[in-house]
């Protein structure tokens, strides 16, 4: 067991923003643990979206630890599944028993489902449930595990990859392409869990941020409109590589504490290279 290097845990880090983290990491030097539903390419799963030719998305943990361990430093896949309480323990246990240690969690991963942006009057209970446990509840038992960790440790950061849909009313329906009810309500209880923390931690060596990574281009976007890149473009959708540089600056960064108890907002940072240009915070 190598505990030299600071520990991550990225969840949902078959593709997306997870795997650009989970690569940032990597290369600076952490050890990094990944989970996901997806262990190889192809792989089906119930509740996921497909591209528009009706095939599985691209990416599993299989394909981003192959590029992990281009790095040095050790990497650990683990399959999770937000849906499954059982493996959610599991996967901390999995990263405890490799590293001894957690230094940051990254709580990425996200359910997906056909029915996940359903218009109001079709949603079912069913789906409810399924929000609520993929939203809230799965990342409260994976956060609470991690921080009794790292109050023993005396530090640890954790970083909420959220969504604007749970701040604000869709541009259209859902039935138009705007995000239905459930989807905004499981964000916007997510987005409130970050600010918890740091409030009532932050004195134990606990930081705690909330992320709104704005519009990327990822493999599921691309399902969703294409993959010509032009409607990315007029959505202004940034590369992965622009919040997984965010989410690392906050995890590795002590100078971030002015960040907490707020939401931070991806698309006002820029990379220039390898250089993170962060916007100015007002104090207030």
């Amino acid at each position: 067991m190598n505990t030299a290097k600071p520990v991550v845990l990225i969840t949902g880090a078959s593709r997306g923003i997870g795997k650009a983290t989970a690569l940032k990491f990597a290369r600076e030097g952490w050890h990094v643990a990944i989970t996901a539903r997806t262990q190889t390419e192809g792989q089906q799963h119930d509740y996921q979206v497909p591209t528009r030719d009706g095939k599985t998305l691209p990416g599993s943990l299989a394909s981003t630890l192959a590029e992990l361990q281009r790095w040095d430093s050790e990497a650990l896949a683990i399959p999770m599944d937000l849906l499954d309480p059982a493996s959610v323990d599991a996967a901390l246990d999995a990263v405890l028993a490799r590293f001894g240690r957690i230094d940051a969690l990254v709580n990425n991963a996200v359910y997906q489902s056909r029915q996940l942006n359903a218009p109001f009057m079709e949603l079912d209970s069913q789906e409810w449930a399924r929000v609520l446990q993929a939203y809230v509840v799965a990342p409260h038992q994976l956060t609470r595990r991690a921080l009794r960790v790292m109050l023993e440790q005396g530090s640890g950061a954790i970083i909420n990859v959220s969504s604007g849909a749970g701040e604000a009313d869709p541009p259209l329906p859902a039935a138009e392409g705007g995000w239905g009810v459930a989807y905004g309500a499981g964000k916007a209880a997510f987005s409130r869990m970050a600010g918890v923390i740091a409030t009532e931690l932050g004195d134990a060596g606990i930081r705690a941020y909330s992320v709104n990574p704005g519009v990327v281009a990822t493999e599921a976007l691309k399902a969703t409109i294409g993959d010509d890149g032009e409607l990315a473009r007029r959505l202004g959708a940034n590369a992965p590589e622009l919040p997984a540089a965010v989410i690392y600056w906050l995890a590795s960064s002590t100078d971030t504490q002015s960040w907490q108890k707020c939401t931070v907002q991806v698309p006002e940072f820029a990379l220039d290279g390898d250089t993170l240009r962060t916007p100015t915070k007002d104090a207030s």
